[in-house]
């Protein structure tokens, strides 16, 4: 295994001089995954198998990508049931890619002036004033009630299975151990999460069966709920929406919000009934022919479709894979895409609305494209003003003219008391990713999240709360469609993918890492798009990741002109960016573990590629 590394580490130093062609032939850690009547991805080996086993018994995509979203909840990677799901979905009777908003929103009382009169200038990292309203359960039960085929029994069967007891993986396990101070505080989370009460080690290790009795019992509960429906002659669909029904209104909720408020936390049964999956319309760009599609304001994904709005301004194949001029021109391009990102992105479905139609006009990124100094990294990159290419007036210019006032190395954008990330760890938290694909021509990209470990359990239900609530700024002055209001979401950086060409799908990718994920992401279509990678040679290239756009998490800081580059990057190529005013930083590893597939049109068969960053997995057939 140490040979091919090595010899993917040598070709990445080279790769700045080499020709697309060169790249093309670069050898990975990981072989291309093949498949040709279905395709299951995720971040974890037994989550996969998850998968795998719903398409052998006759599942589609959507099908086996709940199963796969039910095990990767239930493993605590890196998520929970408590979290939040986004995903896209290619229906291939109609055509079209629509977009899934299982996103919780604020609960009752959390507002600005709630967590300021307990010290906090933004909602914690962890604990039970962390949460937002659970939305996997509901995300993936309207999936497989809208697009699936199968029962939830079905779905559901491999999570109740593990739930019931599954040998637990080593990183899980290490994670839970290295957190097992904060889990003490949390009653039910020590009940399940530390069976080992008094010993040296109160964690499970690697390959010890670890139990979640209150999780299975809750997950059955769904699953006889919708039985009775079925019982009682209502449809498949009907039947999925009285299991949704128990959870969000019924026995559940009631523990659920029983053991959130025993905790201190805030959601209310209220909170859980008002709640809603919504059916979205995605939004695109047009990159060389090829469609490219993102979930809207209320994630990051946006921030990548402006970017290669932006990058369609310049020959990026001719400055080469990785060369300086490449480096610098993808820095600088993010930096002007995610200081939009910071300003003007938040929930859609409260007013002001978010400029979205200019934020993706040509003409705007033609217009922020010429800011650019081919010279030297702009430390204050501010956003900039979208309203004009869509004919409207900016609500907010008191704001932007005074944007980099703001503290941007977290001086007055400054860290909560007792934060205990430091920024870089804080900057890529959380979440998972799900692909799959059938030949019927079904494709899912979901980007999970949401209760990782140190999770919050809620009372006997077993859930995880999620942390999703620091994502919200405070101050109008910091992002003033993303401050905190109950029933709002908040902007997150959950970012599945999907692109079309000539109208059928071309690529499905996903990444977990948190502000990194459209960074890696554009990347790896770059990759693929620009220089001709196959789909995991472009999951394993390395990336560049910039901290100048401000962290969703923890204290939202920045750090401007600071860059992570790969530690094989070539001596000439660093010097040079020193001199354009970066500071370096560096990794063995850089592209962050991307999940994706590739659809081969001339041989009727799927790509996989899994980057060999973490424990993610695929099968096929």
């Amino acid at each position: 295994m140490i040979r091919p590394l090595v010899r993917i580490l040598t070709l990445a130093t080279l790769a700045a001089t080499l020709p697309p062609a060169a790249a093309h032939a670069q050898q990975t850690a990981k072989p291309v995954l093949h498949g040709r009547h279905w395709m299951a991805i995720t971040g974890k080996p037994l989550a996969a198998t998850a998968g795998a086993m719903t398409f052998q018994r006759g599942g589609n995509a959507v099908d086996a990508a709940c199963a796969m979203l039910a095990a990767t909840s239930t493993m605590w990677d890196v998520l929970s049931w408590g979290g939040e799901t986004q995903a896209l979905i290619y229906n291939p009777n109609t055509g079209q890619v629509v977009g899934i908003n299982a996103l919780g929103t604020a609960p009752t009382g959390a507002t600005p002036e709630f967590y300021r009169s307990r010290g906090m200038p933004y909602p914690p990292e962890y604990g039970p004033l962390a949460a937002v309203i659970p939305g996997t359960p509901g995300g993936l039960m309207v999936m497989l009630a809208e697009y699936g085929t199968m029962s939830l029994a079905a779905v559901l069967a491999p999570a109740i299975q593990m739930a019931d007891g599954y040998p637990i993986e080593g990183q899980t396990a290490n994670s839970i151990h290295n957190n097992r101070d904060r889990l003490r505080e949390w009653p039910y989370s020590r009940a399940v999460m530390l069976p080992h009460a008094g010993q040296e080690r109160e964690a499970p290790s690697a390959g010890e069966i670890f139990r979640q009795p209150d999780l299975a019992r809750t997950l059955r509960s769904v699953v006889e709920a919708e039985a009775q429906a079925l019982a009682q002659g209502k449809s498949r669909r009907e039947a999925i929406m009285a299991a949704y029904e128990r959870f969000y209104r019924g026995d559940i909720a009631r523990e659920f919000v029983r053991g959130v408020q025993e905790q201190g936390g805030l959601i209310t049964m209220d909170d859980m009934a008002r709640w809603q999956v919504r059916i979205e319309q995605p939004v695109s760009t047009d990159y060389k022919g090829i469609q490219v599609y993102k979930l809207t304001t209320w994630t990051q994904g946006p921030a990548l479709l402006q970017s290669l709005n932006i990058l369609e301004n310049f020959d990026l194949k001719s400055m080469g894979y990785n060369s300086t001029r490449y480096v610098h021109t993808l820095y600088q391009a993010m930096s002007l895409a995610f200081a939009d990102r910071d300003f003007y992105y938040g929930d859609p479905y409260v007013e002001p609305q978010e400029p979205i139609r200019g934020l993706l006009s040509k003409e705007y990124a033609r217009e922020r494209a010429r800011l650019i100094n081919p010279e030297r990294n702009d430390p204050g990159i501010a956003p900039g003003d979208p309203y004009p290419f869509q004919g409207g007036a900016n609500p907010f210019t008191q704001y932007l003219r005074d944007w980099n006032r703001r503290g941007r190395t977290g001086d007055s954008v400054s860290a909560p008391p007792r934060a205990s990330l430091d920024f870089e760890e804080s900057f890529y938290l959380g979440t998972t990713s799900v692909q799959t694909a059938d030949a019927e021509g079904w494709v899912v990209s979901i980007t999970p999240s949401g209760g990782w470990v140190p999770a919050v359990i809620a009372g006997r239900t077993g859930v995880g709360m999620s942390q999703r609530l620091q994502s919200f700024v405070t101050d109008p002055a910091e992002g003033p469609f993303n401050v905190l209001r109950p029933g709002q979401y908040p902007r997150v950086t959950l970012t599945p993918t999907m692109a079309l060409k000539d109208g059928k799908p071309f690529l499905s990718f996903a990444v977990q890492g948190g502000d990194s994920q459209d960074q890696n992401l554009l990347q790896f279509f770059l990759n693929v798009v620009e220089f001709g990678m196959n789909v995991q040679q472009a999951a394993e290239a390395p990336n560049i990741n910039s901290f100048q756009m401000r962290s969703s998490f923890g204290g939202h800081e920045s750090r401007p002109g600071r860059i992570l580059l790969a530690e094989s990057m070539p001596d000439w190529v660093r010097a040079e960016l020193r001199r354009m005013g970066y500071e370096l930083t560096f990794e063995a590893r850089t592209s962050g573990p991307i999940n994706a597939i590739w659809f081969d049109r001339e041989h009727g068969t799927f790509w996989g590629g899994s980057s060999h960053h973490g424990e993610d997995y695929g099968i096929a057939w």
